[in-house]
């Protein structure tokens, strides 16, 4: 009887240990490295981004300026589950999803009144040191874009 409940208590805590060890090396704080990162005028000059669990759910904090001085602050809480979750502090975008593809690579998808902005994949490297983000959208003016953000673990 002992060890039947010691097993189903093993098991109770892994299945909530395992799903936050997926997306440990996504968690932490990240710094832009603008010398790797290729972006358009007009982007993030600066930025810090936070990933934290908040129970059941994910946390990213993004703080930083623009390149013409601009403060940013965004925050999205969520699951990695490929729904829509409130976006705010950014104008352009209302919603946000993430789809956990495996440990190393999330991808995204940011919404305005329900319509498509822009998707982006995240790839943390093996080392789990550095992670690049790469972003595709559609301007305002209906010109296509696409920008690579390298971010380095602090």
């Amino acid at each position: 009887m002992k060890a039947r409940t010691l097993v189903l208590t093993c098991a109770l805590v892994l299945s909530g240990v395992i799903p936050s060890l997926a997306q440990a090396p996504l968690m932490g704080t990240w710094t832009l490295n603008q010398a790797k990162s290729h972006m358009p005028a007009g982007t993030l000059a600066t930025s810090t981004l936070v990933y934290e669990t908040q129970g059941d759910t994910i946390k990213i904090t993004n703080d930083g300026t623009t390149d013409t001085g601009q403060p940013i602050h965004t925050v999205w809480v969520g699951k990695f589950d490929g729904k829509d979750y409130p976006m705010t502090g950014d104008p352009t975008i209302d919603t946000r999803s993430y789809t956990l593809v495996d440990d190393h690579n999330v991808l995204f998808t940011s919404k305005k009144a329900g319509k498509v902005v822009y998707t982006g994949h995240v790839t943390v490297a093996p080392d789990g040191k550095s992670r690049a983000t790469t972003t595709s959208g559609t301007a305002p003016d209906g010109n296509p874009y696409s920008y690579v953000r390298v971010h380095d673990k602090q």
